[in-house]
């Protein structure tokens, strides 16, 4: 769903607007995860949410900016005291507006008092610049997390799941052209290139409120990168955390589609340009996904041709 200027400014007493500046004090989201779907933002919820430092929203997927919270869910939002409840006739109230209100969306967070709040929304990845520049500029101070999965792999889980929760027609796995089908979704396409997103969001969140983290660490270290998480969203990464292990994943049992090797091979070689932008642009772990698909020798000659065609460019205008 896309909206048209979804943004009314808050008119004052004598019928003037007034400007994007937040009114409503510490009621506020203290961060957004953007994404990637299929990049461990379930985990993250949970681990924020288990952590004394936060108080989360009873629901994890807001879906406030890209669809004013209209969605059908899956299960029955958390209501454990009054706070939640509060939380979720606000939401409730907000998401019969025609238009998008910032200033009653950061009321939304009231409930969470002096302690750390966000907003948990993978599909956030989707947003235009236009609706980025807005929030961002409402909300200077708000911290932007991104959860950067190699696109092969992001793209096989959430077709998986799409399967699973019967949101798409079962299709054959193993025919090309189906897969093909899918992968040309535009919904599909706009979640699966991690370069892409980071840029549209960098351009507008300062570099110091900006972060990037990886599926690989979640994978291998998920420990530490839960300590790394907490230190920038300003939490205490010495508090223990009620209940979970730092490697829970209530997604683990699910299975996944069955993946060929030369379906495998197919998708990598559809995303192998933005494997080798990741790369590039991303850093850390995305510098190992193009190798994983053996690009990695097309990989080191593609960065040499770029290099000298700077090279020679610069020569051409010295």
């Amino acid at each position: 769903m896309r909206w048209a200027w979804p943004f009314n400014g808050r008119a004052s007493d004598d019928g003037h607007k007034e400007g994007n500046e937040s009114l409503t004090g510490d009621a506020r989201p203290d961060f957004l995860c953007v994404g990637a779907q299929k990049g461990g933002t379930t985990w993250l919820y949970q681990q924020l949410d288990s952590h004394p430092d936060f108080w989360m929203p009873p629901i994890k997927e807001l879906h406030y900016f890209d669809k004013l919270s209209r969605v059908q869910r899956a299960s029955p939002p958390r209501c454990r005291d009054e706070r939640d409840l509060r939380f979720l006739e606000s939401i409730k109230s907000l998401s019969a507006k025609p238009h998008m209100d910032l200033e009653n969306y950061a009321r939304l967070f009231e409930p969470k008092a002096s302690l750390l709040s966000g907003d948990i929304s993978p599909s956030y990845s989707t947003l235009s610049n236009q609706v980025i520049r807005r929030v961002v500029e409402y909300f200077p101070t708000l911290k932007v997390i991104f959860l950067a999965r190699d696109p092969v792999e992001r793209v096989w889980s959430h077709l998986s799941m799409e399967v699973h929760y019967r949101q798409i027609e079962p299709f054959e796995v193993t025919d090309v052209d189906q897969v093909n089908r899918n992968l040309l979704r535009r919904g599909m396409r706009l979640r699966s290139y991690p370069s892409e997103i980071v840029a549209r969001w960098k351009r507008y969140v300062h570099p110091d409120r900006f972060r990037i983290y990886f599926f690989d660490d979640l994978q291998r270290n998920p420990t530490e990168l839960r300590r790394s998480i907490l230190h920038f969203l300003g939490a205490d990464p010495e508090k223990p955390i009620r209940r979970l292990t730092a490697d829970y994943n209530d997604w683990a049992g699910m299975e996944k589609l069955p993946f060929t090797d030369k379906v495998r091979s197919h998708v990598a070689r559809f995303f192998k340009k933005e494997l080798k932008t990741c790369a590039r642009r991303l850093g850390g772990p995305a510098r190992d996904w193009p190798a994983r698909y053996g690009f990695s020798l097309l990989f080191f000659f593609g960065e040499l041709a770029d290099y000298f065609g700077l090279f020679l460019w610069r020569d051409w205008i010295a």
